[in-house]
């Protein structure tokens, strides 16, 4: 191993792509991969909820905001709809999140805070839990009554 980790990541991690193509596994720097492969599944983890997060906000904003309800709002919706869709082609193992209780509120929260700010809206106005089914939010021209 020529690059160290803690010194450029990048270079190292192009070093260590090569290694793995000459067959050199031999140098490789197994820690380090580990952790970078597990990595990748957060920051996808992280990716899913971030989008989920703006999609859940902008349902709000249209259900708490009749009244300005704009083309704008319904192109965030359907881009972060797509979006999210896309993931969990790419990565199908992500649907487990919307059963799981706590990552679900995570994304509430974030998206009730969103909501919030952005429409001066009180946060305690917000259902404590989401009052929709993933499914149905992510189905293409769904939209909050």
């Amino acid at each position: 191993m020529t690059t160290s980790y803690q010194t450029d990541v990048i270079a190292w991690a192009n070093e260590q792509a090569a290694f793995i193509r000459m067959g050199k596994f031999d140098q490789l720097d197994l820690e380090h991969l580990a952790e970078e492969i597990e990595d990748v599944g957060k920051s996808e983890q992280r990716e899913l909820a971030s989008r989920m997060a703006v999609l859940l906000a902008h349902l709000l904003k249209w259900q708490y905001q009749p009244t300005r309800q704009c083309k704008s709002w319904q192109l965030t919706i359907k881009t972060q709809r797509k979006d999210v869709l896309y993931s969990l082609q790419e990565a199908p193992s992500l649907r487990t999140k919307f059963a799981d209780e706590q990552w679900t509120e995570i994304v509430w929260g974030k998206a009730k805070l969103q909501a919030e700010s952005e429409t001066g809206i009180d946060i305690d106005t917000f259902p404590e839990v989401c009052p929709w089914k993933m499914i149905d939010v992510l189905v293409e021209g769904w939209l909050p009554s």
